[in-house]
């Protein structure tokens, strides 16, 4: 692919990851950040991101700025609402501007995880529980009624390396103590950023998919299923012992039910969640 694509949050795990994917998939990458990239802006500032987008003439724009921290987001919803929902109106302003595609990536916690007995699907309505999903979902309404040519990218139980992500942590806990106890009511889609990165790139290009597309790694799994095949995969002999949210109490609701899956042709489908805990291990092991 060539012609040249801005990326938000390029410092961020999932961020640079898309740098990297996409430059070697051709394109002419420019990082918009605010700090540690080519072009240092703060999106919620409307005129500075159209300025900068405009003046970079970009053919496609992926999203991946935003405000991740679900607990924060319950005391401070007024700053994660600007983040999530302001910066992409701005973003979704300034794609408009400069004829570029939007690929914008969002959440499972647009959803209230009520759902049972199938995936969630891109027509399910959305009901977020919490202040983080609810800022996310002002953000995806604002991206549709700013501009056409975009997609809106949910995923769901993200983790990567390098960067802060659940199996670092349960890695770490459990060389540390030997017994981990972790819940078993919350079942998900865990999604590596080696395998969305690439599916986030192909969807930037021009002609493909618009709207909403659900791009979460394959299969379903509790954060405990997920710890477990962790360890093994890893040679971490750690027992992990079962639990439920109820002795995990955290400021943010989270939703029981995070499985996604796509109804639709042209999006990506991407492998099993087995195989992003292989791939995230491979590349953890090597720095």
């Amino acid at each position: 692919m060539s012609g040249t694509l801005v990326v938000t949050g390029s410092a961020g795990m999932l961020g640079r990851r898309v740098v990297g994917d996409a430059t070697a998939a051709g394109w002419n990458v420019i990082g918009l950040d605010l700090r540690d990239a080519d072009l240092i802006v703060d999106l919620t500032d409307e005129a500075a991101t159209t300025e900068a987008v405009v003046d970079a003439g970009p053919d496609a724009i992926i999203h991946c700025a935003a405000w991740v921290d679900v607990d924060a987001a319950e005391s401070q919803e007024e700053a994660a609402l600007r983040v999530n929902g302001l910066a992409s109106r701005n973003i979704a302003k300034a794609a408009k501007a400069a004829g570029a595609r939007l690929v914008a990536v969002s959440t499972d916690y647009v959803f209230d995880g009520t759902l049972t007995g199938r995936p969630y699907v891109e027509s399910d309505p959305t009901a977020p529980i919490g202040a983080y999903g609810r800022t996310k979902r002002v953000g995806e309404e604002a991206i549709a009624e700013e501009t056409d040519d975009y997609v809106i990218a949910r995923t769901a139980w993200l983790f990567g390396w390098p960067g802060k992500s659940f199996p670092d942590t349960m890695l770490r806990v459990g060389a540390e103590r030997g017994e981990v106890a972790v819940v078993t009511d919350q079942v998900g889609s865990p999604t590596w950023t080696g395998h969305l990165s690439p599916a986030l790139v192909e969807l930037a290009a021009p002609g493909g998919v618009t709207g909403v597309a659900h791009t979460a790694g394959g299969g379903q799994t509790s954060w405990h299923g997920l710890t477990v095949e962790l360890y093994e995969q890893a040679g971490i002999e750690a027992t992990v012992n079962e639990t439920d949210s109820s002795a995990f109490v955290r400021p943010a609701p989270r939703p029981a039910w995070s499985v996604l899956a796509t109804e639709r042709e042209g999006v990506p489908v991407l492998p099993d969640w087995r195989e992003g805990v292989s791939g995230y291990l491979a590349e953890r092991s090597q720095s």
